[in-house]
């Protein structure tokens, strides 16, 4: 084999290799891109408002699916703190979402105020009680209250706020009936378990077997504000910034004042 035969052999083999290198590694990409599931954790007060949210979200965002786990939001904070796989977190209160952030575990600069609410007081629509008022639940005629566990319910911890402020805490703190959400304050004084509940107002709003007879001041508990963050050890970031960005758009924010939501500021 002379010198312009060995050349030309290499130069063959070469190419040959760069060939089969190439297809290689063009065959080790996949043809279709992953779809991300994302998990939000969202206080239990936003579960209708998110739930008509997400088939839109998804629809405009291919390849990202949503899914849900709804509960107050001490409970969500504590499943965090665990190590659950969440992404997003929606709290109905700033104390959930300071504890996390104090201990490194929301991602920086991706945390934003998104909503406000009220409180508001509510009894079943066949109550016999000539409620208005939340002074008028020291009655004696009023016998149990449903209200949110202060510790984990938020709605609970601005309840016993405007209990304190009120004068009438220790009035009523014999009849408080405790529940584990605004979801389950609100089932108890719909099935008259309870001669009147404390929810927000977009709770009272969901129901046709409710009435709201009162409106919390705002200046006799905290402001109701729903924060929302990307949490630290989230692995779909990407997913969760789009996510995050939706709920703050014009259309999402829509659906949220029909739910009863304010926007925050």
């Amino acid at each position: 084999m002379n010198r312009r035969q060995v050349v030309t052999f290499l130069g063959t083999l070469l190419i040959t290799l760069i060939v089969s290198v190439g297809f290689r590694v063009v065959s080790s990409i996949p043809s279709q891109a992953q779809s991300t599931a994302l998990l939000v954790a969202a206080a239990a007060s936003l579960q209708n408002a998110l739930e008509e949210l997400d088939p839109i979200f998804e629809e405009s965002n291919s390849g990202i699916t949503v899914n849900y786990t709804f509960a107050a939001s001490g409970a969500l904070q504590q499943q965090i703190q665990q190590g659950a796989p969440v992404d997003v977190f929606i709290s109905a209160a700033t104390q959930q979402m300071d504890a996390l952030q104090e201990q490194g575990l929301i991602l920086a600069g991706t945390r934003r105020n998104l909503l406000t609410n009220q409180l508001v007081l509510i009894v079943p629509n066949d109550s016999p009680l000539k409620i208005s008022d939340f002074q008028q639940l020291t009655n004696p005629t009023v016998r149990k209250i449903s209200m949110g566990e202060p510790r984990s319910v938020p709605a609970g911890a601005y309840t016993k706020q405007l209990s304190s402020n009120l004068g009438i805490l220790e009035q009523l703190q014999p009849k408080f009936v405790y529940g584990n959400s605004v979801r389950s304050i609100l089932s108890t004084v719909e099935s008259g378990n309870a001669d009147a509940g404390v929810v927000y107002a977009t709770d009272a709003k969901i129901s046709n077997r409710v009435r709201q007879v009162a409106i919390a001041p705002s200046n006799l508990h905290s402001p109701i504000v729903y924060p929302i963050a990307m949490i630290q050890a989230s692995q779909n970031q990407q997913a969760a910034r789009a996510y995050i960005q939706f709920l703050s758009s014009l259309s999402a924010q829509n659906v949220f004042k029909k739910h009863g939501f304010g926007i925050a500021q």
